[in-house]
């Protein structure tokens, strides 16, 4: 007989002990900080392990922690701690962005409280301003995710602006330029004339809204009816240089050749055939064309040859371009205007309502405009290529798969890039033009032109887009250009982890510089997850107040709660529909394993861990609690290994609460308790409860990694151990097949007899007879809960049990195999008939209230369709228990 653990001193009891009531806040920061103390988050281990690399997308140096970001950052984190407790050299690289347009425009805010203006200011100044502003609030939401739990290596915190990433920046476009894929040229770009600077399209923000479509006449010469274009912006017509039709189009035929005038400003236009340009089957068939205000104009313009006419300024006035009559207008203003002119004159044909999408500035909310202008730009094509070829051959995988047709068609239909941004804070373009025009692109900044030799040069004043710094992120972190030992050890990386609406911004983009620069892809793995969306599936704003702040949520829930609420409904590629509710939920959870670890630590009496389990005979339950312990382990690796979040913490979350909880904990008392079986029974019970807790808690670590350690202290009294201690994998010769159908079997038979006793108003102690049919079609098992019978009158909290085919006049029902009867002791008959009548009148009168609603034609048109829906459930629910009665 195994010996018994001596008795704990009271001292080591209650060192040992959880706190009664569950309350994350008294432990979290306590671990984090222990775990960033110790070097945990370092990569260790054998220098010949595999290594598992990531690098953080890096969040807004302006930025604080929201909901989207709490996800993506959760989903590393359990593949972090995961994979470093599967013994890989572990590292996650943590960093932050500068956010030039963002950064600059919180600076801005700053300074207009105080009166000034950074023109005012000057760049030198104003620059030193964003250093002091970057240096007092710009960590803040690093702090965010160590509250998250998020286990990155602090000793390599990256900044996109550090003097070794500035110096990857600068190689990177000298190194393009020299190949001859950056050039300088006249593009029409994205402009928001209140930031003035050209933005990416990721900046724009997209809106629905209610304009109009106006058809406008134009006058053709030689043909009386003229031609009639629509637009949705009539204040851009000033700048119109040609007319255009598709030269296959019957109906347009006759302009074919032809010169229009332009009304109001009377320039003539060509009428050109323009099949790209022009949809055939759209419109009136003819578009007009202002090369300066629309790209697809100005790629149109482009190919035949058309001047360009600037009528819009960056400030968003109408310039001189636009005639005197216009000159100086705000945009908006001469709209109103030249439609005045061209309905005085008669050639408004109609006024739609139609519905466009309105570009915003994400960061200011101010309309968008397209406009011509001198930028610096990257051949795409060339580096599109391989990267394309890449995901081709397999060396880059999209998780879901669905991705990868995504990032094919936009690959192959991809644009040159946009670089230059007209701001002060940023990677400043390393180009410097002498006195006679001659361009200088260097990685050291030049002392003369290096084409002349004239030594008056100025820089370009441009930065470069923030794109161009994060594009080489995954290896300007560990160094390159230089080759560092970090660049030879951990590059490429392993897994990036990122929304679907930066895949083409950045994830492709990480792709081409991989390639370009190092020959290498930067990551394998690519898994691309949903947005997070409130419980209706609606983008979450605080004008419509359905945000959830996760710092909130974390002091109201605990981050663990957080955390596998986000887990759990990270169904590949689909947003997530949040809830506080659910939240609430995992909270609920984490207050059960609580409960759980109290209730096993105190059944170890506080002593050292309990003797091996090898060679001792185990009952059905602790076969059965072992078997499912390792078919969890086995499933919960499994969908890991395929980025299924969601379904690992599923599995999770069945067997610690339903199994583990709700099952085994309530099997093991009467033999802790002395009711059944014998002292050597209560020692491999005890060693079952603590191998089962021990490896759960591995298992649950990567989720909920706070409580999970927390518990484990007081377990194993080996303080913060749980984030490198073995992650539990499932051994095969754990499964045992046949203890889990038989203790499924117990389990469905007691839930039946639970449910008895509910369909019958009675109490939940209500002794109740049970007799169940050595014939039932599962006949095998019988003879195992014939075995188990003490365990399932205990459980089930039974009267009288018996094995008999010999019916009674009870119940009768089958689960899982188990035919069975179910009856009252007759002492209890007369009251159980009394309590089943009144309660069948309550179900009768409610079936009444809820069928006649449903009858009800207005309810049923007025009602929303999910109120319908539920109340059609409702009635299918008191039927159900109406024949149960």
């Amino acid at each position: 007989m195994p010996k018994k653990s001596p008795a704990p001193t009271p001292a080591t009891r209650r060192e040992r002990s959880l706190e009664k009531t569950f309350e994350p806040a008294s432990f979290e920061a306590r671990w984090y900080g222990i775990w960033e103390r110790e070097g945990r988050f370092q990569p260790a281990g054998d220098p010949e392990a595999p290594t598992f690399v990531m690098v953080i997308p890096p969040p807004n140096v302006t930025g604080r922690l929201h909901i989207g970001h709490a996800f993506g950052r959760t989903l590393e984190d359990i593949l972090a701690r995961w994979k470093r407790m599967r013994g890989h050299r572990t590292l996650w690289v943590p960093g932050t962005d500068h956010a030039g347009i963002a950064t600059q425009m919180v600076v801005e805010r700053e300074l207009a409280k105080e009166g000034l203006d950074r023109r005012a200011l000057g760049r030198e100044a104003f620059i030193e301003r964003v250093w002091t502003w970057k240096k007092q609030q710009g960590n803040v939401i690093l702090d965010q995710l160590r509250r998250l739990g998020c286990s990155v290596d602090w000793s390599r915190l990256r900044f996109t602006l550090d003097p070794e990433l500035s110096e990857a920046v600068r190689t990177a476009f000298v190194r393009l330029y020299a190949d001859g894929l950056i050039y300088q040229g006249f593009r029409v770009v994205n402009w928001c004339p209140r930031c003035g600077t050209a933005v990416s399209d990721l900046e724009v923000e997209r809106e629905d809204t209610e304009g109009t479509i106006w058809k406008i006449r134009y006058d053709v010469p030689g043909v009386s009816s003229g031609a009639v274009v629509a637009t949705t912006r009539p204040e851009t017509m000033l700048g119109d240089t040609a007319l255009a039709i598709h030269p296959e189009d019957p109906k347009t035929a006759k302009l074919r050749g032809k010169t229009a005038v332009l009304p109001i400003v009377g320039r003539t236009l060509p009428v050109i055939e323009d099949p790209v340009l022009v949809d055939k089957e759209f419109g009136t068939g003819v578009v007009k064309v202002t090369p300066a205000h629309d790209a697809n104009d100005f790629a149109s313009g482009q190919r035949h040859g058309l001047e360009t006419v600037v009528v819009i300024g960056p400030d968003a006035r109408m310039t001189d371009a636009a005639g005197e009559e216009f000159a100086g207008l705000d945009r908006f203003e001469a709209r109103k205007k030249v439609l005045a002119r061209l309905q005085a004159e008669g050639r408004v044909v109609s006024a739609e309502p139609h519905v466009l999408a309105l570009g915003k500035c994400q960061r200011c909310g101010t309309v968008i405009e397209p406009y011509l202008s001198k930028q610096w730009f990257v051949k795409i094509a060339p580096l599109a290529e391989p990267a394309i070829a890449a995901v081709e051959r397999g060396d880059v995988r999209f998780v879901p798969e669905m991705w990868t047709k995504n990032y094919f068609g936009w690959m192959r239909e991809i644009h040159d890039w946009c670089i230059s941004r007209q701001l002060w804070w940023g990677h400043r373009i390393p180009a410097f033009t002498c006195a006679n025009g001659h361009v200088t692109v260097s990685e050291v900044d030049p002392t003369a032109c290096a084409t002349c030799g004239n030594e008056e040069l100025a820089q370009d004043p441009d930065v470069l887009d923030t794109w161009f710094s994060s594009q080489l992120w995954p290896f300007s972190v560990f160094g390159w250009p230089k080759e560092t030992a970090d660049l030879k050890a951990f590059y490429p990386t392993s897994t990036l982890v990122t929304a679907w609406d930066i895949l083409f911004f950045w994830v492709a983009r990480m792709i081409m510089a991989g390639l370009h620069f190092t020959g290498k892809a930067p990551f394998t793995d690519v898994h691309i997850h949903g947005l997070v969306r409130d419980e209706h599936g609606q983008k979450m704003s605080k004008t419509k107040g359905n945000v959830i702040d996760p710092l909130e949520a974390i002091d109201e829930f605990g981050a663990d709660a957080v955390r596998f609420a986000l887990a759990i409904f990270a169904s590949p590629g689909a947003n997530i529909p949040l809830a506080r509710s659910r939240i609430r939920d995992y909270r609920a959870f984490a207050t059960k394993l609580w409960n759980a670890a109290r209730f096993t630590i105190a059944q170890l009496d506080g002593g050292p861990k309990a003797e091996s389990l090898e060679g001792r005979a185990l009952r059905l339950p602790e076969r059965w609690i072992l078997s499912r312990l390792h078919g969890t382990a086995t499933e919960v690796n499994r969908q890991l290994e395929a980025f299924r979040f969601d379904e690992a913490a599923q599995a999770l979350y069945a067997f610690l609460w339903h199994e583990l909880c709700d099952g085994y904990l309530e099997m093991s008392k009467p033999v802790l308790s002395g009711r059944e079986g014998t002292d050597e029974d209560r020692e491999t019970v005890r060693a079952v409860l603590d191998e089962t807790l021990r490896d759960a808690l591995a298992l649950l670590h990567p989720f909920m990694p706070f409580v999970t350690e927390e518990i484990w202290e007081k377990l194993t009294d080996a303080p913060g151990t749980l984030i490198v201690a073995k992650y539990p994998l499932g051994r095969a010769d754990r499964r045992d097949k046949d203890a889990e159908k038989a203790i499924s079997a117990l389990r469905a038979v007691v839930t039946r007899v639970r449910n008895f006793r509910s369909e019958r108003a009675a109490g939940p102690t209500e002794p109740v007879e049970l007799r169940i049919d050595p014939k039932s079609p599962e006949a095998a098992v019988i003879s195992r809960l014939e075995d188990l019978s003490a365990l399932l009158t205990a459980m089930g909290r039974l009267s009288a049990l018996s094995f008999s085919s010999e019916a009674r006049g009870g119940v009768q029902d089958v689960v899982e195999g188990v035919a069975m009867e179910m009856s009252f002791p007759k002492k209890a008959a007369g009251a159980d008939k009394v309590a089943i009548s009144r309660k069948l009148a309550d179900v009768d009168e409610e079936i009444s209230s809820v069928g006649a609603k449903l009858r009800n034609s207005q309810f049923l048109e007025k009602a929303p369709p999910e109120i319908v829906e539920k109340m059609r459930r409702r009635l299918l629910e008191l039927e159900e228990r109406r024949a149960a009665l």
